[in-house]
């Protein structure tokens, strides 16, 4: 049995956990995978990829999408990566009971050049950033609703400021997020949704802090380990980071749809790496030899039917609140319920009736596009 490993420019992480794997004696091996030309339907040979690129490349995610049609394990699955971004994730984990900071999508400043004022009459102008500004507050942060990698994110302290920076975000659809001002600041692998390594990070000098330089509570820890198998067991993700900005007592989740953490030597330090490289090997063979142990059904998926959502919330909501010892037990009960109110759903989404609208004769001088489908036009007021 072989396990590929798909990577990008990475050079430490990759290179340990083939080494791992190999020196495991479990009868499964590690290589890079080679990719040619993809004949469709047919099987890639190997029993289990980890991806850690194809968000970079849509040849690769295409790749892994028949791998997995095939018969082949990949970590994470692109059919569930591919279906998120962070502001589902932020709606999602506010439906899972998580502390979640006060967060606005809002429209791109700009559009590529096919798109003209048409495309565009379904938006609200002009837009209304007081309103926006007075339910978030400020200071804010200001980030692309999909990304990663701290890349594009400013703190804004006024309506002016997000102005001025919203203005330097070209096509990318930003989010607006209350800031917290946190006391202290975790980022969490989470491997196989049951092995969570709490990690202190100092976002501002963006470096990891060695454990015993920040110590937290046994009540915070274990609340914090719970939110993140939660919040893994609904995305379906088997490897990710989860990062919380800990204010008051209160785990605030910042961003969780990491499906590629960063987990280079040279950035994580040596003790995480260590860890999280023993542990991905680990998962990795146990998928090979014994098989994926979880439900084939995306976790999400429950929440795409309207009757069952308050059923399902409340039961999430239980789960939630409901602390105790044993972390993993509980959050195997937790993948259990989720489940089983999968199963339940066995109705296909019933489509609303259509409402009748205004002839589009009446709504060219009501509605008016939003500014914006040009690199030199705003949004703004």
């Amino acid at each position: 049995m072989k396990i590929g490993i798909l990577v990008g420019m990475e050079n430490t992480f990759p290179p340990a956990l083939i080494e791992k794997i190999n020196n495991m004696d479990a009868g499964v091996t590690a290589e890079y995978v080679k990719i040619g030309g993809v004949k469709m339907g047919e099987p890639s040979g190997y029993r289990v990829i980890l991806d850690r690129i194809s968000h970079e490349i849509p040849f690769y995610r295409s790749y892994l999408k028949n791998a997995v049609l095939n018969g082949t394990t990949v970590v994470n699955n692109p059919f569930w990566w591919s279906a998120d971004e962070k502001f589902f994730g932020y709606s999602l984990a506010t439906k899972l009971g998580l502390a979640v900071p006060k967060t606005i999508l809002l429209p791109q400043k700009a559009y590529i050049d096919r798109i003209t004022n048409a495309s565009l009459r379904n938006l609200e102008y002009p837009l209304d950033w007081n309103g926006i500004v007075e339910h978030i507050g400020m200071p804010a942060i200001l980030k692309p609703h999909d990304g990663g990698g701290w890349r594009d994110v400013y703190k804004v302290n006024s309506l002016e400021e997000l102005w001025r920076d919203y203005d330097q975000t070209g096509t990318l659809a930003m989010t607006l997020q209350e800031f917290i001002d946190f006391e202290t600041y975790v980022r969490c692998y989470c491997v196989g949704r049951k092995n969570v390594l709490i990690m202190p990070y100092d976002p501002k000098n963006r470096r990891y802090v060695p454990k015993d330089e920040q110590v937290l509570s046994q009540e915070l820890e274990d609340r914090i380990i719970r939110d993140t198998i939660l919040i893994n067991e609904a995305l379906g993700y088997d490897l990710n980071t989860t990062e919380f900005a800990i204010k008051d007592g209160v785990p605030y989740a910042i961003d969780f749809t990491n499906p590629a953490p960063d987990a280079d030597i040279w950035s994580v330090t040596e003790p995480y790496f260590n860890w999280v490289t023993d542990a991905v090997a680990n998962m990795l063979v146990d998928y090979a030899r014994n098989g994926k142990p979880t439900a084939t059904y995306h976790r999400w998926y429950k929440w795409l039917n309207g009757e069952t959502a308050s059923e399902t919330a409340s039961t999430v909501g239980e789960i939630a609140t409901n602390i105790v010892a044993g972390v993993e037990q509980m959050a195997h009960n937790a993948s259990e319920m989720l489940a089983e109110v999968i199963d339940q759903i066995t109705e296909p989404i019933k489509p609303k009736r259509a409402r009748k609208t205004v002839p589009e004769k009446e709504t060219k001088t009501a509605a008016k596009p939003a500014k914006g489908a040009k690199a030199s036009k705003s949004t703004k007021k």
